[in-house]
């Protein structure tokens, strides 16, 4: 059994604890409303895309349009693009995102495809590494990044479409977690390249629409579809930036109330205990009384 002074700092090291993980959660929820509100103004635009993106024009313009819309026409090289968080303490919502990459990853394999991991964020390329080092790309690191720009975004497009235009890779796939709520962030896999078009944003097919467009629509588009890309890279940081703060608010709560739970299971062993060595001492005392 433990002595009374190991509990006490037992109890102490707890208490600690619990104060680090309770300011943890109130800096997440501080952050998390300011971050929840900047993926939300960025999903109109994708949405939007996706709109124009059902026009009869363009699915023929797909067809021998731009390779960013109609792919190269080659199929074997797959670039997974995994956007995680730089820092733990989140839950699962690292972990979620490279469960689904690894799925992703095994399935192209067991088909024949050659694949390319390009990792945002330390914590997914920390999980890859171990056993998909060799597949991996020189990382883009983020963590001197305080404030999300879409500049950030930008880089790491350009990044993609350079390789892109060297012939690296058929298909770029992006991976990140969609916020829902607090306790809902759903990983998500999107490809990028080529842009995918023909179905609404609710998944079902959309009714045709005509455009007329001045300029030239193959010019509007060789404008447009290398912006979508730095677009939907942004997006994708921006959900994954408010559901790791909606991540690690739900897990620093949790973790505050465990702490609390353990505090006060600590506190009636200590006082149990304490107890008992007193009931000792006065048996003794008691006992050695009588004798004399």
């Amino acid at each position: 059994m433990a002595s009374l002074k190991e509990l006490r700092n037992r109890i102490a090291s707890v208490k600690a604890t619990q104060k680090i993980t309770k300011a943890m959660q109130m800096v997440a929820a501080a952050k998390l409303r300011r971050a929840q509100m900047a993926a939300e103004a960025a999903r109109p635009t994708r949405r939007r895309w996706r709109r124009r993106s059902q026009s009869r024009r363009r699915r023929r313009l797909r067809r021998k349009g731009p390779a960013l819309l109609a792919g190269n026409g080659r199929d074997q090289t797959h670039l997974l693009i995994v956007c995680t968080a730089e820092r733990g303490l989140c839950g699962a919502f690292n972990s979620a995102i490279v469960r689904l990459a690894r799925e992703h990853i095994l399935r192209l394999q067991g088909q024949g495809k050659t694949v390319k991991i390009l990792c945002v964020g330390k914590k997914g390329l920390d999980q890859l590494r171990r056993q998909y080092g060799s597949l991996l790309l020189d990382p883009v690191d983020l963590r001197g990044v305080r404030q999300l720009s879409f500049a950030d975004g930008d880089a790491i497009a350009k990044k993609v479409l350079a390789m892109f235009e060297a012939g690296e890779f058929d298909v770029a796939t992006l991976f990140f977690s969609k916020f829902q709520s607090v306790i809902s962030q759903i990983p998500t896999a999107q490809q990028l390249i080529p842009a995918q078009v023909g179905a609404s944003a609710s998944g079902k097919p959309a009714a045709a629409t005509s455009y007329e467009y001045e300029p030239d629509q193959g010019e509007i588009l060789n404008e447009l579809l290398p912006r979508n890309v730095s677009v939907q890279v942004f997006r994708a940081l921006l959900e994954n930036a408010a559901s790791e703060q909606g991540a690690r608010m739900s897990a620093m709560d949790s973790a505050t109330r465990n702490a609390g739970e353990m505090i006060r299971k600590q506190t009636l062993t200590y006082n149990r205990t304490r107890q008992a060595m007193i009931t000792k001492e006065l048996i003794e005392i008691i006992s050695g009384a009588e004798a004399l």
